[in-house]
């Protein structure tokens, strides 16, 4: 039931089905989400998705982020 209302609330705010989100996530799961590299594609995948475009600036930060462990425990509570 969590994962269907979760999946909803993504969809409902992004328009992005949930076999795309699915996907992205097992691409996430089976690569090393601490290489820099593998990071920035999983940021161009997620632009091209949602159509929304990331500005280098943008994507070190949200890179920084993640390879210092700064991101919310919580990915619900940012929906």
């Amino acid at each position: 039931m969590f994962k269907d209302n979760l999946f909803k609330k993504i969809e409902d705010k992004t328009k992005v089905n949930k076999e795309t989100i699915i996907n992205l996530a097992e691409k996430i799961k089976k690569n090393n989400f601490k290489d820099e590299n593998t990071i920035r594609e999983v940021i161009k995948d997620l632009s091209n998705i949602t159509g929304k475009e990331v500005s280098k600036e943008k994507e070190d930060k949200i890179i920084s982020a993640i390879l210092n462990d700064k991101i919310p425990k919580n990915i619900d509570k940012m929906f």
